[in-house]
C-alpha cells in the first residue's frame, strides 16, 4: 500500500532525542510512505514514490497528516469498578494520602479485581484498550498492581496477555506487585518486600517462559514514594529483579522526593517515571544516562494539582524525555494521549513538536522499542495514524476531540 498526498508526514526518523533536540519532526509536505505487509518499505516525496511504484494500491491522504503511531509507556490498563466516590471526596478537601490511609485508594480497585470473574476483568479491559487505539495509541504498556498476590497479579499478566493477542492495540507488560503494601503486611512490610523477591519474581519467570518462551520478560515496576515503597526496599526488588534477567522501571518522585530517580540511573532503569518532586541532582542523574524520564501530567491535573514534572530542566539538562497517560481509575482515567499532548504544553511548556516527539519516538525508547516503531521509516513496523487535519500542531491546539480518522497497525487500516 503506498499512503501519498500528505499534507505533513512526520517521520521523526533516527534515534530517540536528548534534551533540547527533542522535537525534530523530519516533516515532508506532500509525502508518501510505502508499505508493504506489517513493514514500512521507503518514504518519500509523493510524485516520486507514484512515479516509483504505479502498480501499488493507494491510500489518498490529501489534507490529512501522518504520522507514526502514539506510544503509551505507562498505563495501569487491567482492573475492575471505578473509584468516583473519592474523586468527589478529593473535591471537598480530602488528600490522595488520606484516602488511601483510610482503605481507599489502590486498596479499594484490588478489592473489586480481585473479586471479579476474568471474563469480567477481560471485558472491562478490553473497553479501554480499544480507547486507547481509537485515540491513535498503537502500543502501550500496561502495568499489573491491583492484584498484590502471586495468584492475582498472575491473572493480570493473562489478561494483558490475552487482550495483547486479541489485538489491534500491542500491549508490553510490566509486572507491578510493588504497587503498595498490602493491607495484611502492614505491620511487617519487608516480609512482603521478600515475598515479592523470593517467590512472586521467580515464579512469573516460570509462568511467562511457559507462555510465551521466546519473548523478553515482562518489565518489573516499583512505586518508590511516600506511603507506598522505600528507598531500601526498592533497592532489593531491583537486585531481584535483574538478578532474573527483568528489565526495571520505577514509580518515583510523585509525592515526595525520595531519590527513586537516582536509583533508577544505578540500577540502569528503562525509565523513571511521575517525577513531579524531582530535585536538581537527580534531574542531572537522569541527564547523564539512558533511563527514559516519563512524565503523566494527567495525573496532577486529575487530582488537581498545580505542580508537573519540571519538564523544561530535563530538557535543558540533556535529558531523554517522553509523555505517558498514566491511565488508572484514581487520578488519571484517561487513555487519549492526544490529550496528554495538550496538557504537557499548556502546564510544562513543551512545543507541540516537542510534545509529538516525547509521544512517538522517545515513548517507544521508555518501553525498549525505539528500534522497532515510534519513527517512519524503512525497516520499522507499520504503525501509522492519519489526522482528519493538515497540520500536526492541531493536536495540542484542540483538545476534548478525538483528531484521528485513521489508525493503521501492522499495515491494517483500521477506520475511527
Amino acid at each position: 500500500m503506498l499512503i501519498h498526498s500528505a499534507a505533513q508526514l512526520l517521520t521523526i526518523a533516527g534515534s530517540p532525542q536528548r534534551g533540547l533536540h527533542l522535537g525534530e519532526l523530519g516533516i515532508i509536505e506532500n509525502g508518501a510512505v510505502l508499505i508493504n505487509g506489517e513493514t514500512i518499505v521507503k518514504v518519500g516525496e509523493s510524485q516520486e514514490l507514484l512515479s516509483q511504484y504505479p502498480h501499488e494500491s493507494l491510500f489518498d491522504a490529501s489534507g490529512l497528516v501522518v504520522m507514526p503511531g502514539l506510544v503509551d509507556p505507562h498505563t495501569h490498563l487491567p482492573w475492575v469498578g471505578d473509584r468516583s466516590d473519592e474523586f468527589e471526596m478529593r473535591l471537598i478537601g480530602k488528600s490522595y494520602m488520606e484516602i488511601m490511609s483510610a482503605g481507599g485508594g489502590i486498596n479499594s480497585t484490588v478489592g473489586a479485581t480481585i473479586n471479579s470473574s476474568f471474563d469480567q476483568l477481560l471485558d472491562e479491559t478490553r473497553q479501554r484498550a480499544r480507547t486507547l487505539f481509537n485515540h491513535g495509541t498503537t502500543t502501550a504498556e500496561a502495568k499489573t498492581g491491583y492484584g498484590l498476590t502471586l495468584e492475582n497479579e498472575i491473572r493480570l499478566l493473562q489478561s494483558i496477555d490475552t487482550i495483547n493477542q486479541e489485538g489491534p492495540l500491542e500491549l508490553i507488560p510490566t509486572f507491578l506487585g510493588a504497587h503498595i503494601i498490602p493491607p495484611d503486611y502492614q505491620a511487617h512490610p519487608d516480609d512482603y518486600v521478600q515475598s515479592i523477591c523470593l517467590d512472586m519474581l521467580p515464579r512469573v519467570v516460570d509462568w511467562w517462559r511457559t507462555k510465551n518462551k521466546n519473548a523478553a520478560l515482562p518489565f518489573v515496576d516499583v512505586f518508590c514514594d511516600q506511603g507506598a515503597f522505600s528507598i531500601q526496599q526498592t533497592q532489593t526488588i531491583f537486585k531481584a529483579a535483574c538478578g532474573l534477567g527483568f528489565p526495571i522501571k520505577i514509580h518515583a518522585d510523585e509525592f515526595a522526593n525520595l531519590g527513586g530517580a537516582q536509583l533508577a540511573v544505578a540500577f540502569h532503569a528503562t525509565s523513571a517515571d511521575h517525577l513531579v518532586k524531582t530535585s536538581p541532582e537527580d534531574i542531572q542523574a537522569l541527564a547523564k544516562s539512558t533511563t527514559v524520564a516519563v512524565s503523566l501530567p494527567c495525573t496532577p491535573f486529575g487530582l488537581g494539582h498545580s505542580e508537573y514534572t519540571p519538564a523544561r530542566d530535563l530538557l535543558a539538562s540533556d535529558a531523554l524525555f517522553a509523555l505517558a497517560s498514566d491511565l488508572n481509575p484514581g487520578t488519571a482515567w484517561c487513555g487519549n494521549m492526544q490529550f496528554v499532548i495538550a496538557l504537557a504544553c499548556r502546564y510544562m511548556h513543551l512545543t507541540p513538536a516537542q510534545a509529538v516527539a516525547s509521544s512517538t519516538i522517545n515513548a517507544a525508547a521508555a518501553i525498549n522499542l525505539a528500534d522497532r516503531i515510534g519513527s517512519i521509516e524503512p525497516g520499522k513496523q507499520a504503525d501509522l495514524i492519519i489526522l482528519s487535519v493538515n497540520d500536526y500542531r492541531q493536536l495540542a491546539y484542540r483538545f476534548g476531540i478525538n483528531l484521528v480518522k485513521n489508525v493503521i497497525k501492522k499495515g491494517r487500516v483500521y477506520s475511527v
